[in-house]
C-alpha cells in the first residue's frame, strides 16, 4: 500500500476526543471510530430506515444501512486512489445518516416543520447529536466520544446559526474553509452512491423505465456500451451492467479530477486542505453536469412519482402527529424520555422538550413509527 500524502488526516495528529482516551491496542484512533459507530444501535437501526422505497415495499430495495456500506465502498475506493486515510474516510460514510429520520427526506421535513419554533432539525446535525449525546454505550461517557476529524466529515452542512453553537466543529462554517479531503471525498461518495442506486431501485420498481433514463447523456451513453459489448444479455443484468458502469465513471472521473486540482494546488500539509476556500476533491466540470441532469431527472421522474408521492403523504403525517401528540403529552413517551421532556416542561422549556421529542422520533425505524402511530391512535391497538 502507498504511504499516505502528507496532506492526508492521520491518527497521529488527529485534533483528538471531547474525553481523552488510551491510545487503542492493535487499532488506530479512526479504526476505533469505524468500530465504535458499527456497534452503535443508530447503525443498526439503518437497516430499517428508507433511503427512497418504505421498508416493507421490497426486500431488495436499498435502506439506510445499505446506503451507507455503498458510500463506504466508494470513499475507500476514491480515498486509497488519492492517498488518503481510508479508514477516516470508512468511519465518516459509516456514520453519515446515523440521526436520519425514518421515512428519508420526507420525515426530515416533516421533522423540521414541526421543529421550526424550537431551533429545527436536520439530520446532519442529528447525526452529530448521536455520536456526541445519544448513544448510550460507554460508563465513561455519553456519545461515542469520536475524533474531531470523524466528527468534521459526519457535519457535511450546518446554518451560521447552529454553527457558532458548536464551537471548534463549527469554526470552518463561519471562516467558509474547507474539512479534511477525506471528509470532502465521503461527502461527494455518497452523492455518487445515491444517485446511481436510486437510478437500480426506480427501474426495479417499474417507476422508471430504461428508455426513460436514456434522456440523461451519462447514462445513454453507459447503456449504449452495455448494448454494444453484451447485445444479448437480459434486461435485469444489462440494469446491474449499467448501475456498475454508471459508477464507475463517476469515480474514475472524480479520482482522475481531484489528482489534477492537488497537483496545481500543491497542498504540503492537512492545514493547508482546512485552509482552503474551495473543495479540492471535485467532479470535473462536465461530469458535474452529469451529475446535476441526473439528479434532475430523479427528481421529476421517480421521487414525484405519484407512488412515492402518496407514501410520501402518509410518511409526513406519521412523523407529524407523532410529534404532536407527543409534544402536547410528553408522559406517552418512554420512562427515560419521558422523565427528561416533563421536566423540561414543568421548567417551561418547551425548545428542550421538543428536541427530545424529535430525538425519539428520529430514532425510529419506518417499522417502529408506524407501529408507534397505531398504538397511539388506533383504538384496537394495545400498548
Amino acid at each position: 500500500m502507498q504511504p499516505l500524502a502528507n496532506y492526508a488526516a492521520q491518527d497521529v495528529n488527529s485534533k483528538g476526543r471531547k474525553i481523552k482516551e488510551d491510545s487503542p491496542a492493535y487499532r488506530d484512533e479512526f479504526q476505533r471510530d469505524r468500530d465504535r459507530v458499527i456497534h452503535s444501535a443508530a447503525f443498526r437501526r439503518l437497516e430499517y430506515k428508507t433511503q427512497v422505497f418504505v421498508n416493507h415495499e421490497g426486500d431488495l430495495y436499498r435502506n439506510r444501512l445499505t446506503h451507507s456500506i455503498e458510500v463506504a465502498q466508494i470513499a475507500r475506493s476514491v480515498a486509497r486512489a488519492l492517498n488518503l486515510n481510508e479508514d477516516l474516510s470508512e468511519s465518516i460514510a459509516l456514520a453519515h445518516d446515523l440521526g436520519h429520520t425514518p421515512f428519508g427526506h420526507a420525515g426530515q421535513g416533516a421533522l423540521n416543520e414541526c421543529m421550526l419554533d424550537y431551533g429545527g432539525f436536520e439530520h446532519n446535525l442529528q447525526s452529530l447529536r448521536v455520536v456526541d449525546e445519544l448513544e448510550e454505550r460507554y460508563a465513561e461517557f455519553l456519545g461515542l466520544n469520536l475524533t474531531f476529524e470523524s466528527r468534521e466529515g459526519i457535519l457535511k452542512h450546518c446554518s451560521t446559526k447552529n454553527a457558532k453553537k458548536l464551537g471548534n466543529i463549527g469554526k470552518r462554517f463561519l471562516k467558509k474553509t474547507s474539512p479534511s479531503l477525506e471528509a470532502q471525498l465521503t461527502n461527494i461518495a455518497d452523492e455518487i452512491a445515491y444517485n446511481s442506486h436510486d437510478v437500480d431501485d426506480g427501474l426495479r420498481s417499474g417507476l422508471i423505465n430504461l428508455k426513460q433514463i436514456q434522456e440523461i447523456e451519462l447514462v445513454a451513453t453507459q447503456y449504449q456500451n452495455v448494448l454494444d459489448t453484451y447485445p444479448k444479455l437480459d434486461e435485469r443484468r444489462t440494469i446491474h451492467e449499467l448501475v456498475r458502469r454508471l459508477i464507475n465513471a463517476q469515480v474514475v472521473d472524480l479520482i482522475e479530477n481531484s489528482k489534477a486540482i492537488l497537483e496545481e494546488a500543491k497542498p504540503t500539509a492537512i492545514e493547508d486542505i482546512r485552509a482552503s476556500k474551495k473543495s479540492l476533491v471535485a467532479f470535473s466540470d462536465k461530469m458535474q453536469e452529469h451529475n446535476l441532469e441526473l439528479k434532475r431527472f430523479l427528481r421529476n421522474n421517480l421521487y414525484t412519482h405519484y407512488r412515492v408521492v402518496r407514501m410520501t403523504s402518509k410518511a409526513e403525517r406519521v412523523i407529524r402527529e407523532l410529534f404532536a401528540e407527543f409534544f402536547e403529552h410528553p408522559e406517552l413517551l418512554p420512562d427515560k424520555i419521558s422523565d427528561k421532556a416533563i421536566t423540561a416542561m414543568q421548567e417551561q422549556d418547551a425548545i428542550v422538550c421538543a428536541r427530545h421529542v424529535a430525538d425519539y422520533i428520529a430514532g425510529m425505524t419506518d417499522r417502529y413509527a408506524i407501529a408507534e402511530h397505531k398504538r397511539l391512535f388506533d383504538p384496537s391497538e394495545t400498548t
